[in-house]
């Protein structure tokens, strides 16, 4: 059955809306869904040509560009990995991922990438370019293969078990983690996708978030392409404040899907440079980390579209839970909405599922969700006990079923015995007219075990200072949950796709008190 299978659902779709648009390039060309179809099978045959095989790692290091999108889909159609990488990368980093990956071969652009292709070489991997001059004609390769053989592709049939996907979690509190995940992962994550947003062929988006993270490649994509729907990518071959909306009402979209970051970046710009309309959107998609509710109230005030907040990880293929859209019932502030297509169930210690309302670890299980990573039988036997996956996220499901999350388990702040969520800090200073951004985190402490500092990005133009935060915490937050320093600055320290991850923070502002003070995160 096609849908077992992203492949087999991509090619049902192909045939189902044949003349729809699937890609555009912004302000270049479009493809169709039939003649992406007809790009990746002759991209697929050329690989055969150079010697993939079922089973075969591929490293694809591209930014947003119509050769990832086709190179991904084709190596997965040959029954082998794609694992994208982050063209930013150096060439350590790059040198542990091709490694780790066990890549049998490295695809970039014409243009290369330095650091990529010295990690490849000392560790013997060959390197390839692809490149689609134009959209009538072929990827080309180079080196070119000898020939390509389209019957032998014709062949292969994909399967469920088939490993499409080979991602690394971001590492919050450990090195990175190898995430194999399947075609029956990748096809039960696109389905929940569509279903619970509803896409269909009428539907429309940009891409803003980068291909090699589940974000963008999963839930912008792929879910886009399942549905017959149609995407924009940026011809920059990233997200752009300035070209953003442009696009959006050039290519009639829909719905856009951001992290906070993203959305507090177009909050800011429609503050200093209004659009004089905005498109009307179903929806706007917020996932990845914690939005804070008033943000949410500005860009459903600034946008005029219901903002739904979602819950997703690397391991479970991206989506785990949702708000619904508004004819389904109402999305909440604060909440990350119900389990979509997989079962949920809050844990504690034990493996006791607790009641509404009663904390303990989210746990998930479903056709969604990783059989495990590789080779890493310790992190396999703490993350899969009593049945289910463990998030690492502390929460609760209230008794209408939507979860609300306190925050990862490593990441809570024991000060004194008292467990501080610092995603409820977070919101309480953004809600502040003249904090942009914030962020909270524990910091070792002589007297309590640790102690709550935060970082905090003023708005522009504004004179806000720690004295002002402090007060403003003060009147919104229990005595104990109250920053004990306050680090004023223009920036922090930000993942590769936007997320602000507080032990970066923690040991950025720390090193500059102090490198006596600075903790061993992650050690």
């Amino acid at each position: 059955m096609a849908s077992f299978t992203l492949t087999g659902l991509l090619k049902h779709v192909a045939e189902k809306f044949p003349s729809h648009r699937a890609i555009s390039i912004s302000g270049k060309f479009d493809i169709t869904h039939a003649r992406l179809q007809e790009l990746v099978e002759r991209a697929a045959s050329q690989l055969v040509s150079v010697g993939v095989k079922h089973g075969d790692v591929v490293a694809l290091t591209f930014p947003n560009t119509i050769e990832l999108v086709i190179m991904f889909l084709a190596v997965i159609r040959v029954r082998a990995t794609a694992a994208p990488l982050n063209s930013a990368y150096m060439t350590e980093e790059f040198e542990f991922y091709l490694s780790d990956s066990e890549s049998k071969l490295l695809i970039t652009g014409k243009e290369g990438n330095e650091a990529a292709q010295t990690a490849a070489s000392k560790l013997k991997i060959r390197h390839i370019t692809a490149t689609l001059p134009q959209a009538d004609s072929d990827i080309t390769f180079s080196p070119a293969p000898s020939g390509s053989d389209l019957e032998s592709v014709s062949k292969i049939v994909n399967d469920p078990s088939d490993v499409g996907l080979f991602l690394h979690t971001s590492g919050t509190t450990s090195r990175p983690k190898g995430v194999p995940l399947t075609q029956l992962n990748l096809a039960s994550s696109v389905n929940n996708i569509k279903s619970v947003y509803k896409l269909s062929d009428s539907d429309s988006t940009v891409i803003v978030l980068p291909l090699f993270h589940v974000h963008g490649l999963i839930a912008g994509l792929l879910s886009s392409l399942g549905a017959g729907a149609s995407v924009t990518l940026p011809s920059a071959g990233r997200f752009s404040a300035s070209t953003f909306w442009p696009d959006m009402k050039k290519y009639n979209a829909t719905w856009y899907t951001a992290v906070p970051t993203i959305h507090q970046i177009l909050l800011d710009y429609h503050l200093s440079k209004p659009e004089s309309n905005y498109p009307k959107l179903r929806l706007i998609r917020s996932c990845s980390a914690a939005l804070a509710p008033s943000v949410m109230a500005r860009l459903e005030e600034a946008f005029g579209a219901p903002v739904l907040e979602a819950y997703a990880m690397t391991e479970a293929t991206h989506l785990m839970a949702s708000n619904p859209l508004p004819e389904n019932g109402p999305h909440i502030p604060g909440s990350v909405g119900k389990p979509v297509g997989q079962e949920m169930a809050i844990l504690d210690e034990n493996g006791v599922v607790q009641g509404a309302n009663a904390k303990g670890e989210v746990c998930i299980r479903g056709p969604n969700v990783t059989k495990g990573y590789k080779n890493n039988p310790e992190a396999n036997k703490s993350a899969f006990q009593f049945g289910w996956f463990h998030t690492g996220d502390v929460g609760y499901l209230d008794s209408d079923g939507y979860l609300h999350l306190v925050g990862r388990i490593k990441e809570l702040i024991n000060r004194g015995g008292e467990k501080i969520s610092p995603i409820e800090v977070d919101a309480v200073l953004v809600s502040h007219a003249e904090i942009a951004q914030a962020v909270a985190f524990g910091v070792p402490d002589d007297k309590y075990g640790e102690e709550i500092n935060c970082a905090v990005i003023p708005r522009e133009g504004s004179n806000i200072d720690e004295a002002e935060v402090l007060r403003f915490c003060k009147k919104n937050l229990a005595a104990f949950k109250v920053p004990k320093k306050v680090f004023m600055t223009d920036s922090l320290p930000k993942t590769a796709t936007g997320k602000i991850q507080r032990r970066l923070v923690a040991e950025h502002f720390l090193a500059q008190i102090s490198t006596a003070k600075v903790p061993k995160f992650g050690a």
